[in-house]
């Protein structure tokens, strides 16, 4: 509360001082030319005072940081709520676990991320040992030509039935991912590399990954792994046990939420 207060004092203090130094400006231009000193003189003290107490400057940047700060959590959160359905059930990106799972994870990801490869056992340890998970793979390519190429092949492979095990192949692959290393890896997981190949031209493909590029960008996502756990973001690699809180907190959530509304 003290900081409050103090945030507000300053706050009225600059907002006194700009409409005084606008209403000088306005008396400036509209009093005869001998009297026009007075706004220079004002703001000679403005400056002198700032100069003399440059802490000032600093509380009244903090200040407006945590204003902007606090706004664009509310417009990211405000972004999740509108865009919640396309988040979670947008048509083309890989339902994992259980599809009727009480508690969604959507997970945007890229194959060349290191922290994806090293939050990928402990997500998916966490939606085998649950049961009642259900997880969305969002293609999110943002690391190069070989991520879009890993991402194109994993969602051509969805048509053969092998998403899943491609996926799982190129998470726990270790560098690069070139066509011949990705077609490698296809082969071994029992896809057909011909008709991948194909398939990967895909102008759905293209489609679909220009979706979730906008959708990232309207919840200021801009790195990888980025968690949406029941509705909440929860950006960057996630540890097993952390990962258990947050499902937990969300069917909590929930709960909650359902006993409000009867």
């Amino acid at each position: 509360m003290k900081n409050s207060g103090k945030s507000a004092a300053l706050t009225t203090v600059l907002a006194v001082a700009l409409i005084a130094m606008i209403g000088l400006n306005v008396y400036h231009m509209t009093k005869p030319a001998e009297e026009a000193p007075a706004k220079d003189i004002f703001g000679e003290q403005v400056r002198a005072y700032l100069l003399d107490n440059p802490a000032v400057i600093r509380e009244a940047i903090e200040v407006l940081t945590v204003r902007e700060q606090a706004e664009a959590e509310n417009r990211k959160k405000e972004a999740l709520a509108s865009r919640m359905n396309e988040i979670e059930n947008d048509g083309y990106s890989f339902v994992a676990g259980n599809p009727d799972g009480d508690i969604t994870i959507v997970e945007f990801f890229d194959y060349r991320c290191p922290y994806c490869k090293r939050s990928f056992p402990a997500l998916m340890k966490t939606v085998a040992d649950d049961g009642n998970i259900r997880l969305v793979k969002k293609e999110f390519p943002i690391l190069g030509e070989q991520s879009i190429l890993a991402s194109r092949a994993a969602i051509a492979a969805i048509k053969q039935g092998k998403y899943i095990e491609l996926h799982t192949a190129m998470m726990q692959a270790r560098g690069s991912l070139t066509m011949d290393r990705v077609m490698s890896y296809a082969a071994e997981a029992g896809l057909d590399t011909d008709q991948l190949a194909k398939d990967m031209q895909s102008e759905e493909i293209t489609a679909g990954l220009r979706q979730t590029y906008d959708l990232a960008k309207a919840l200021d996502i801009n790195g990888t792994p980025a968690f949406i756990i029941g509705g909440e973001l929860a950006p960057g690699a996630i540890p097993a046990e952390m990962m258990k809180r947050l499902v937990a907190e969300a069917r909590t959530r929930n709960a909650e939420g359902k006993t409000a509304t009867n």
